[in-house]
């Protein structure tokens, strides 16, 4: 009797093994494009300096820059000069600043 349901007991096994076990979910998405490192570069450049020139809209750093000596043409020719990494570097400081920072992060 036992040799009887031997292979259908194995059968019914396996059969719940694969089902239960060697099934996955299937999953759909939709799928970012890639835009060009210099698309990206230029993107970015173009946020961080929006960001600057928010920060220097401040009245607290315009203050600060004034009695530094530098005028608003000074500020913008150096702002041009800059490079990409400094430019992202300035933005993310520029970003306390416009958190409500008293600017004297901005300007050392």
């Amino acid at each position: 009797m036992v040799s009887r349901f031997r292979f259908p007991f194995m059968a019914l096994a396996m059969a719940a093994y694969l089902s239960f076990f060697f099934t996955s979910p299937a999953m759909a998405g939709i799928i970012g494009s890639i835009s060009s490192p210099e698309l990206q570069s230029s993107d970015t450049r173009a946020g961080d300096v929006g960001k600057i020139q928010a920060a220097l809209e401040n009245e607290v750093v315009q203050a600060k820059l004034r009695a530094y000596g530098l005028t608003q043409e000074e500020i913008q020719s150096k702002l041009q000069d800059m490079t990409d990494n400094q430019v992202s570097l300035l933005a993310q400081a520029s970003d306390d600043v416009l958190a409500g920072g008293d600017g004297i992060a901005f300007v050392i």
